[in-house]
Parts: structure tokens; C-alpha cells; sequence
């Protein structure tokens, strides 16, 4: 199979290293056709803290998507997530110079490279730059300003930063696993790529990206991204809770949450129970009630949406959310996080599953796998723009030799 048909997307998380493939069909459809998943061990929160345990871990999880596709990987769509990542909305300015005060793609080139002509510390770097809104002769709301008349043209962005150590470090693990990284992505636009709606992104949506290690945040109002935060608190913290209110070993109070792990103590009978292994050698597992985990595991993730919550009026973004909040990530698995979550934020809360996707979509239709997905979309949206550019050119090179063939 060729490998320009496929496209890459490695989501590299504190819990998870998952690759997935999915190749471009002949009607220009996306289709997964491979997935490699395999733990995490050489991260911390979204930071690599063990080089050689993420370069394992990303060749473990490449060779088992690569052995179910039938195809090598070399080039790769990759997410970007931590405490390090920061953000904020900037605005550019420019005099449009184009014949009869028509924008062309060069001015909208300029304005946007006047929004980041902006103070950056020099140990971060610029990652993202997405367009929020134009703005021509004062007229705002303007999505694509191309071919219009005007003499001033604004735009409105968002600037996403991260540590230029923490990127190196993610992309010398990736190199060393002998892949190319086509772009960096932050983790919040891939995952949202994947479960948000079009009509949600405009009328006005939050969405909370529960991983491993962190809890991002992102919100989108009038089809743009507007606020993104990461909090540095994740599906990590209910395990050692539960680790230590249990009295279980880690990997046990892991397997238990997965299992039997419910944050909302009404939704349980009183009659349910779980077997707990004790730590030490020797001592037998106990016996004990569901309810007694809820209690224990309820309180972080109330602490967790009141965090998000604080952090969305702190910034003004509380009215935004006309659609609700979208939970996504391994953590959004836990049973009754909506119903808690619906509680704290007095809004709709719904589950985010990956979705615009064929082929083996079931395998990845949960929320652990938003992100993963998510690059895919990302990495499939570029290669339509290219597309289409290339048949807009190639279009009027057809059109020129026509007038030629008739001057």
C-alpha cells in the first residue's frame, strides 16, 4: 500500500501510547486500519521524565499498528500535552495592500504573523496559531476575509505555548523510534476534532479531556477556540486514593477502578462488593462495599470539575457554554462522572466519543481514544486543504490553456 494513501496519528500520554493508521480510500474517506496501544511508563503528567521508556513504548505500540495495517510507519501526527503548555488570545493589525483593497492570502499571511509579534519568554516556543475571527474596516465575525474589499484587516488568535524542552525531549523519543513527526498537535484540538460538534463549537461548548496526568480544558464559542488550560491533575490521583484509602498496591487499585470504579454513591445497590487485595505477602483479599469506593473516589472528581469551573468564571468563559461540557479521556470512562460533573457546573454534560471516522471505528469509539483519533482528523483536514488547493490550481490551468487554445 502506499504510504502517502495513510496518515499517522501517535497520541503519547501518561497512562498510554497509542499509534493509529488510517488510510485515504479511493472516494476520500478515512478509514482506520491499524492500532497499536501499549502502557506508558516514561511520562509524568504529560512530560517525558525516561527517554528510553518512551521510545519503547512508542516502537511497541508502531510495530502492533503497523502488523494490523500491513504497512510501515514513517511520518506521524503527534499530540502535545502538560502542565508546560500555555496559552492566550492575541490580535493583529495590518493596512491591506492588494490592488483595489482586495485581502489576498498575503495579507492574511501578514496579519496573522502580526498577532504573534508578541513578548515569548525565551525557553517557550510557538506551537499553534489558530485564527479566532477576522476583522474588516470594523466589521467582526468574519470567518475567511479572502476577496473581500477593505482597508484595515484585524484578526483575533489563539496562541498556544509550550516549554522548547519539553517538545525537544517528546521529539527526540520520536526520532528515535525511527519516525518523522509531520506536525505537533496540541492534545485539546485533536480530541475535540473527534467529539465535538459543529453546532456545539458554535453556539458555544466546553470540553474536559480527563487523561492520565492532567485534565485539559478547552472552550470553543462562534465556531473558534477561545480558552485552553491544563490542570495538572488526572485519572492518576483517583488511583493512589484508592491505593491508599483501600490499602491495595497501585496496580491493583488501578485494575479496581477500571472495574468497579463509580464516583456517584446513590447510583450503587448497597449490596454490591468488591474483592480487594491486601498489600503484603500473605494477607488474604477482603471483601468490601462499592459504595465504600465511591466515597472515597467521589470527592476528586468533584475537586477536579470545581478546579475547571473556577478556572472558567475566573476567565469570563461561563456564559459561553450554551451547549454544555463534553467529557473525553480514559478518566471520562469512570461510571456516573456526567451526573457529578452536571452537579457542579448546573449545565448538559454528555460523554465524548471519537466519531468521523470507518473501518475499525469500534475498536477506538471510547473516550481513552478521543485524542488518537482526533490527529488522525487533524492530519486528514490538512490533507483535504492541500487537495483542494491543488484542484483550485490545477483548475485554472485548464482554464488559462483554454483562453490560450481561444485567443
Amino acid at each position: 500500500m502506499p504510504k502517502n494513501n495513510c496518515i499517522v496519528g501517535l497520541d503519547i500520554g501518561t497512562k498510554k501510547t497509542a499509534a493509529i493508521i488510517g488510510e485515504i480510500t479511493e472516494d476520500n474517506k478515512i478509514e482506520i486500519i491499524g492500532i497499536g496501544t501499549t502502557d506508558s511508563r516514561g511520562l509524568r503528567k504529560g512530560v517525558v521524565v525516561n527517554l528510553e521508556a518512551t521510545v519503547n513504548a512508542i516502537k511497541k505500540a508502531q510495530e502492533e499498528a503497523e502488523l494490523m495495517a500491513g504497512v510501515e510507519i514513517d511520518r506521524a501526527f503527534v499530540g502535545i500535552s502538560g502542565a508546560h503548555i500555555k496559552s492566550f488570545n492575541s490580535r493583529g493589525v495590518i493596512a491591506v495592500s492588494g490592488k483595489n483593497k482586495e485581502i489576498t492570502p498575503e495579507d492574511i499571511e501578514r496579519v496573522i504573523d502580526q498577532s504573534k509579534a508578541v513578548s515569548i519568554p525565551p525557553d517557550r516556543e510557538i506551537i499553534h496559531i489558530i485564527p479566532q475571527e477576522f476583522v474588516v474596516d470594523e466589521q467582526d465575525g468574519i470567518k475567511d476575509p479572502l476577496g473581500m474589499s477593505g482597508i484595515k484587516l484585524e484578526v483575533n488568535v489563539h496562541i498556544v505555548t509550550s516549554a522548547t524542552t519539553s517538545v525537544q525531549n517528546l521529539k527526540t523519543c520520536i526520532e528515535r523510534a525511527g519516525i518523522e513527526i509531520e506536525r505537533i498537535v496540541l492534545n485539546q484540538i485533536a480530541a475535540s476534532n473527534s467529539t465535538l460538534t459543529h453546532d456545539e463549537m458554535e453556539l458555544g461548548v466546553g470540553m474536559i479531556d480527563m487523561g492520565g496526568g492532567t485534565t485539559e480544558v478547552a472552550i470553543f464559542e462562534r465556531g473558534s477556540l477561545w480558552y485552553t488550560s491544563i490542570i495538572p491533575i488526572g485519572g492518576d490521583n483517583f488511583t493512589n486514593d484508592i491505593a491508599v484509602g483501600l490499602r491495595t498496591p497501585i496496580p491493583e487499585a488501578e485494575k479496581i477502578k477500571k472495574k468497579f470504579g463509580c464516583v456517584s454513591s446513590p447510583m450503587l445497590d448497597e449490596q454490591d462488593t468488591i474483592e480487594v487485595p491486601s498489600v503484603g505477602r500473605g494477607k488474604k483479599p477482603r471483601i468490601l462495599s462499592r459504595q465504600l469506593l465511591a466515597d472515597i473516589i467521589q470527592p476528586r472528581a468533584e475537586e477536579i470539575f470545581r478546579l475547571v469551573d473556577n478556572d472558567i468564571k475566573r476567565m469570563g468563559y461561563e456564559k459561553s457554554l450554551n451547549s454544555g461540557i463534553v467529557l473525553t479521556g480514559g478518566t471520562a470512562l469512570l461510571e456516573g462522572l456526567e451526573e457529578v460533573a452536571e452537579e457542579i457546573f448546573d449545565l448538559p454534560v454528555r460523554r465524548g466519543d471519537p466519531s468521523g471516522i470507518g473501518g475499525l471505528a469500534e475498536r477506538v469509539n471510547t473516550p481513552d481514544y478521543a485524542a488518537s483519533v482526533g490527529l488522525i482528523l487533524f492530519g486528514y483536514d490538512q490533507w483535504t486543504e492541500k487537495t483542494l488547493s491543488k484542484d483550485r490550481k490545477r483548475s485554472l490551468w485548464v482554464k488559462f490553456k483554454d483562453w490560450l487554445k481561444e485567443a
